[in-house]
């Protein structure tokens, strides 16, 4: 039984409308669903996907009212974004436009890659890839050959790496393939392989035990989701997390997909998530996005959310 990759990724945002400004209009990705987070329905969930909304492309957000994040382990430290080997000089000309901070075109891990922060600081890092299927927004204000193709990889901090590893290869059956440096010099940076690798399955994690812990907020991210490809294969990993006593949440029915969550020795959160029923199960896949999308089990509470729910535009 295995991962087949990342999912989807979710950070916190303190500004809804500035969010989904920054991320169509600059990033040009596609809002493809507009919803709440089903725990705390005061809070916009936006997801943001490829032109198909594709498992794998999906970068979501909490809006929620909170302080910067605290950078340091403990956390998912940095996103990485899938684009075109011929992009790198096409993104870098965009983010200096933009005015985001931004580091210089450089091989790492030997992938050609561009590192930036959004507005709220959440780190990223645009990694050329060119394998699997690119499928991009028509009404994206960026050319589809320079469209984002899908996240990968994600980066994690730990401050001790034999727990971490353990759980990575003993219950999710990832495989440890190689390692670098830090481009920070801050330790050294683990690779692990889901399914059938590459960049968009693949865990990365750096080892930092000197750092502080970090604290979540603003600008930094909640938890990162791997891909399994349906209820059954969802079930087969909660009954392994509970044969290997790993607390989890059980499964969780998020609608658009089935969920599993837990914290692996590092503190960070993971989640597993089914590829399907996907985000067109509640409206056609061409006007995705465009109105509030609630599940059914909330629909009969719609008037008093929508209330409580500040405008996008």
């Amino acid at each position: 039984m295995d991962l087949t990759g990342i999912h989807h990724l979710t950070a916190i945002t303190a500004d809804a409308r500035a969010n989904k400004r920054f991320y169509t209009d600059t990033l040009g990705l596609r809002l493809v669903k507009k919803t709440v987070n089903q725990d705390d329905t005061s809070a916009y969930h936006l997801f943001y996907a490829d032109g198909v909304a594709a498992p794998g492309t999906d970068l979501t957000f909490f809006d929620w009212p909170a302080a910067p994040e605290k950078r340091g382990t403990r956390s998912i430290s940095r996103t990485g974004l899938r684009v075109s080997e011929a992009s790198l000089d096409f993104w870098a000309g965009r983010l200096a436009d933009a005015d985001l901070p931004r580091g210089e075109i450089a091989v790492l891990d030997g992938r050609a890659t561009l590192d930036f922060e959004d507005p709220e600081g959440q780190r990223f890092r645009l990694t050329a890839d060119a394998a699997g299927a690119a499928h991009p927004w028509e009404k994206s204000p960026v050319p589809a050959e320079h469209q984002i193709r899908g996240l990968g990889p994600i980066t994690i901090s730990v401050p001790d790496f034999p727990p971490t590893k353990e759980v990575l290869t003993d219950v999710l059956n990832m495989r440890e393939t190689r390692d670098y440096a830090s481009p920070d010099g801050a330790g050294t940076v683990h690779v692990f392989e889901m399914g059938p690798g590459g960049a968009a399955a693949e865990l990365h994690v750096a080892v930092q035990p000197d750092l502080p812990v970090a604290r979540q907020g603003r600008g930094g991210v909640h938890h990162v989701a791997f891909r399994t490809p349906d209820a059954e294969t969802s079930r087969g990993w909660l009954r392994r997390l509970n044969e290997h006593r790993i607390p989890n949440s059980g499964e969780v029915e998020r609608y658009y997909f089935q969920s599993l969550y837990f914290r692996e020795p590092g503190g960070n959160l993971f989640e597993i998530a089914t590829d399907g029923p996907g985000f067109a199960v509640d409206e056609p896949m061409e006007r995705l996005g465009e109105t509030l999308s609630l599940p059914p089990f909330l629909e009969d509470r719609r008037t008093q959310i929508e209330k409580g729910l500040k405008p996008l535009d």
